[in-house]
């Protein structure tokens, strides 16, 4: 990819491979459905203060993020692309703010390894360039991490929520009880 002017205004750029798997107690197509709902994305992205539908699948987005003592306001496009319900899609994103910007891309593939369990397994490549990208690849990954873990935190909590009815209660203090709560039942391995 060529970002000509951005690497002019943004010296530092970083360019890095994310990857990982969570596992979520409700079904593949529920947790499908509440992966291109734009109301319960906004809910479940940390940061979230805006997911707005622009098109077939677009969206515009504000998130409010930071690493570090970096922090600050991004504004960018949301794309859902190769969308195979309920087993597949792959996500596009760009965004930009005083902190920076980030370009990525990345799929996202769901399996059922059981009833009621859905694995959703996600890879992709992210570039970010600016000031947050000073702070350094691992400390941009290991927040890259927290986020992913709270996300799907939320989601599950959505995900197990019937359709059309009242979402839960998230914030930090809720989805870090939740976090916990999984973290024993798979470290004890428990349903």
């Amino acid at each position: 990819m060529d970002f000509g002017l951005w690497t002019w205004i943004y010296p530092y750029t970083l360019t890095m491979k994310i990857e990982g798997s969570h596992q979520l107690n409700a079904s593949r197509e529920r947790v499908y459905q509440c992966l291109i709902d734009p109301e319960v994305l906004q809910r479940c992205i940390p940061g979230c203060e805006r997911l707005e539908k622009t098109g077939d699948n677009s969206y515009a987005a504000t998130i409010r993020t930071g690493i570090g003592s970096i922090k600050g306001v991004f504004n960018g496009n949301v794309r859902l692309e190769d969308m195979r319900p309920p087993e597949h899609y792959r996500i596009v994103v760009d965004g930009k703010g005083a902190p920076g910007f980030l370009k990525g891309s990345g799929n996202f593939d769901l399996e059922a390894p059981a009833p009621e369990t859905t694995l959703i397994k996600y890879s992709g490549e992210l570039q970010v360039g600016g000031t947050i990208a000073s702070v350094g690849q691992r400390m941009i990954q290991a927040t890259a991490k927290m986020m992913a873990a709270q996300f799907f935190t939320a989601l599950e909590a959505e995900a197990k929520i019937a359709p059309g009815g009242a979402p839960p209660q998230h914030g930090f203090f809720r989805t870090a009880l939740r976090w916990f709560s999984g973290w024993l039942r798979r470290l004890f391995h428990q349903k």
